[in-house]
């Protein structure tokens, strides 16, 4: 059993940055992909990004490529995305999920364990 748990969101101007982090209980977590979704109000789940459980490999949507870049310290049992450049567009509630799927990247029904989410507005 994996839960988890979302911070670092709020409020920031465009063009600014914020980190999220997604921490997780659970000795085995460094065994999981995490992956980061957004949620803005009345669209449907968008896949963010994800990285493999050690870390070595990530995959990021097209909206995001090369703003966003996700890590993880498994030490800490924590994943962060670090999100810069930050458009309106991009405020949403942000979700980390966990899965231990072996396929690359995981599609979104592939994920078992989700967060509760956070906010993230962007100020125009």
């Amino acid at each position: 059993q994996v839960q988890l748990v979302e911070s670092g969101g709020g409020l920031v101007q465009a063009g600014g940055s914020l980190r999220l982090s997604c921490a997780a209980s659970g000795r085995t977590f460094s065994s999981y992909a995490v992956g980061w979704f957004r949620q803005a109000p009345g669209k449907e789940r968008e896949f963010v990004g994800a990285i493999r459980w050690n870390g070595m490999y990530t995959y990021y949507a097209d909206s995001v490529k090369g703003r966003f870049a996700i890590s993880r310290d498994n030490a800490k049992n924590t994943v962060y995305l670090q999100m810069n450049s930050l458009k309106p567009e991009d405020t949403a509630v942000y979700y980390c999920a966990a899965t231990y799927a072996s396929s690359w990247p995981p599609g979104l029904y592939e994920y078992k364990y989700w967060g509760q989410g956070t906010q993230v507005t962007v100020s125009s």
